[in-house]
């Protein structure tokens, strides 16, 4: 069969390279040749749709520095566990624009994190402009893989990420969406009520290593599946027709095979075996993260003892690869392009 070249995806940007979610970041992945770039979506109190990993910032920006903000520090519950810090939903989007970033893995990534406090962050608005300026100047396509973060928990509080994400759309001139545009979830309701505002582009259902989709656990307990379930050859069978394909873990393509606990007659599939059976459904497969540091390199691909260092991620890449993903995302963008000439080649 002819080797499928796969869409290699800037994940949130180059954050290898330069603080994550930032303009920089994703100018940069541009200008390194991802096919598309993956930004984190989370809303302000007056709801402006801003890119974060998640919705608590402390890791992400300066916030905990400032003293005006510091009345702001507070513990709530995040899809069923508490967890605090300083949350987007308690900061109108003048007050975060005061805010600069800093790269999240800055103590393995000491060179994106020398630019800390450099860049401020941004809108999805701002990204929406960002693409259409680098595809104009590159002459080429370039997607926005669009990630919905704790749409049930802004949901419940008055900021439909749906909602909102329809009107950016419209004020962007992206209409209604178009082939440029893919949208993930790891709550699958989101992405049917996408659908259902008639927003065009390919919905990849998200699935975690472990557990189950939080809107899911909300609505049927006990009984929500499992995302294991969910890769099982019935389990993605159940997703034709509904989602475009789905976006796992890179430990379920590659790595040594983890004990799971459940229904030992219908084992989550893994490897080519997942790909495979999930492109017979109709459904592409994506894949994360690919990193070239030995911290996130399976153990057989780590070189020396430094967790920062670089491993052979040239093989891991080339491992992933071969089970005929549809899509990779990467902190590298240039790492990512580079195996896929290789592999292709």
């Amino acid at each position: 069969m002819k080797a499928r070249r796969p869409l290699v995806i800037g994940h949130r940007g180059a954050p290898g390279y330069r603080p994550e979610h930032t303009r920089s970041s994703y100018e940069l992945a541009f200008a390194l040749g991802a096919d598309a770039v993956e930004p984190d979506i989370v809303s302000t109190r007056d709801g402006v749709l801003v890119l974060r990993h998640e919705n608590e910032i402390s890791g992400t920006t300066d916030v905990a520095s400032r003293p005006e903000f510091a009345g702001r520090r507070t513990t709530r519950e995040v899809d069923g566990s508490p967890l605090t810090g300083w949350f987007t939903e308690d900061f109108t989007w003048a007050e975060l624009a005061t805010l600069r970033a800093r790269e999240r893995l800055g103590s393995l990534r000491p060179a994106s994190a020398s630019f800390d406090g450099r860049y401020p962050v941004i809108r999805l608005r701002d990204l929406f402009e960002l693409i259409d300026t680098a595809a104009d100047e590159q002459r080429r396509m370039i997607r926005m893989v669009a990630e919905f973060k704790h749409a049930a928990h802004f949901a419940a509080i008055g900021l439909p990420l749906d909602e909102l994400f329809a009107a950016e759309l419209a004020a962007a001139g992206w209409g209604s969406g178009d082939e440029r545009l893919i949208m993930e979830a790891f709550e699958p309701t989101l992405l049917d009520r996408l659908a259902a505002r008639g927003i065009r582009g390919r919905r990849i259902a998200l699935i975690e290593n472990s557990g189950s989709p939080w809107d899911l656990v909300l609505a049927q307990g006990r009984r929500a599946p499992r995302y294991d379930d969910l890769v099982t050859a019935d389990g993605l069978a159940g997703l034709t027709g509904r989602f475009d394909g789905v976006s796992v873990g890179k430990g379920r393509l590659v790595g040594p095979d983890p004990k799971r606990r459940g229904d030992a007659s219908a084992p989550p599939l893994r490897g080519a075996a997942l790909v495979s059976t999930a492109h017979a459904a109709g459904l592409e497969v994506y894949t994360w993260t690919l990193r070239p540091e030995n911290r996130f390199l399976t153990a057989a691909r780590r070189r020396g003892s430094a967790r920062a260092g670089y491993g052979d991620w040239a093989g891991e890449f080339a491992d992933v690869l071969a089970t005929g993903v549809d899509g990779v995302f990467v902190d590298h963008p240039d790492l990512g392009v580079e195996a896929r000439a290789d592999f292709t080649a």
